[in-house]
């Protein structure tokens, strides 16, 4: 296994082959958390909305879950994704920094 860097700005991040792609499931999970939100929104139980149509406690909670969760996944996505970037252009130049 061969460490690169991954630029942040102008500090430099050594970031291997298989942890980019595991950031990258960042984004798989991200589309998990959108789906679950859609879900949540057209719940018919009664968990997410009460008899009058209102938001409950439960939709609330697992909005906010939903939205923390998707902002991170994408964030640890787009590392993954810069992280794997680098890793081919370093292949491509030959650079081994």
């Amino acid at each position: 296994m061969e460490w690169r860097p991954l630029l942040a700005g102008n500090r430099a991040l050594p970031v291997s082959d298989r942890l980019s792609c595991a950031l990258i499931s960042g984004v798989v999970g991200s589309c998990v958390w959108i789906t679950f939100i859609k879900n949540l929104w057209k719940d018919g139980s009664g968990l997410a909305f009460d008899d009058a149509g209102d938001p409950t406690a439960y939709f609330w909670v697992h909005l906010t879950l939903a939205v923390v969760s998707f902002a991170l996944g994408t964030a640890i996505g787009v590392i993954g994704l810069r992280g794997v970037r680098a890793l081919r252009r370093d292949r491509v130049t030959g650079s081994t920094t």
